[in-house]
Parts: C-alpha cells; sequence; structure tokens
C-alpha cells in the first residue's frame, strides 16, 4: 500500500484541531493505560495497523504487560486480567466504535455510571471519538507502519 495525502500538510488547519483534541486528552481523569487499552482496542475493531503499531508500543513504555495486549482482542474471555473499570471502558470502546450496532447501550452506560461520574463518561467518549478518527484519518490515507 502506497501512502497517499499528508493530513498535516494537505490540511493544516484540520489536523491542528486533531490535534488539540489530543491535547485535551492529556488532561483527563483516565490514566496511560486506561487510555492506551481504549486506543488499541478500537484501532483493532477498525483494523488500524498504524494505530495498532503505535499505541501497543506506547502501553508497553507506559508499563502495559505484553499478556494484556495480546488478549486485548478476547478481553471477556480473559476477564480477570482486565479491572471492571477496564472492562467498562473497553465495553464503552466497542459499542461507540460500532456505532451502527446498537450504539452505547443502556446497559453498558448503567456499569459506567456506577463507576464513573458524568465528567469523566464525557471524557471516555471523547478518547473513543478521537481514536475512531485517528483510525479513519489513517487508514484512509495509508500512514505506514513505522520499521
Amino acid at each position: 500500500m502506497s501512502a497517499r495525502i499528508n493530513m498535516a500538510t494537505a490540511d493544516a488547519a484540520a489536523y491542528k484541531a486533531m490535534m488539540g483534541l489530543e491535547g485535551y486528552l492529556q488532561t483527563i481523569s483516565l490514566n496511560q493505560i486506561q487510555k492506551e487499552l481504549i486506543k488499541i482496542r478500537a484501532s483493532q475493531i477498525n483494523g488500524c495497523a498504524f494505530c495498532l503499531d503505535m499505541h501497543t508500543k506506547d502501553a508497553v513504555k507506559y508499563g502495559e504487560t505484553p499478556q494484556r495486549i495480546y488478549l486485548l482482542n478476547a478481553w471477556r474471555e480473559a476477564k480477570e486480567l482486565f479491572t471492571e473499570e477496564e472492562q467498562v471502558l473497553l465495553e464503552m470502546t466497542e459499542e461507540i466504535t460500532l456505532i451502527s450496532r446498537k450504539g452505547l447501550t443502556d446497559e453498558t452506560y448503567g456499569k459506567a455510571r456506577q463507576i464513573f461520574n458524568e465528567h469523566q463518561i464525557a471524557q471516555i467518549i471523547m478518547a473513543i471519538i478521537t481514536i475512531n478518527a485517528w483510525n479513519r484519518i489513517a487508514i484512509s490515507t495509508h500512514m505506514p507502519v513505522a520499521k
């Protein structure tokens, strides 16, 4: 696959807006591992090799274990490796990423409300939306995986 346009140069204003979202995400209450789990899981669903490569490396850098990364695609079968908070984050990530199926269900939202406050839920939704946007940019422009 050959690279296509470079969004940072083809539409600098749009890219700057996306980077603004990234800046915002650095201030939210989720820890780095939680953010990377969201990014990896959404990127798995969307099939974004560029983002999977980047965020699995980042997760390891922040202290995530290879085992949990390997099993993230099957987290429901390996629940014992993920905290209750992480399970809710992953459920939210899947339902929001696959929004056309049924969206964020009342059941999952209810679980989130038991663990997170409204502000934190808003932050989680923004984190999920942002990685989905980055996945679409990377896939659409054929961003190459680092060698």
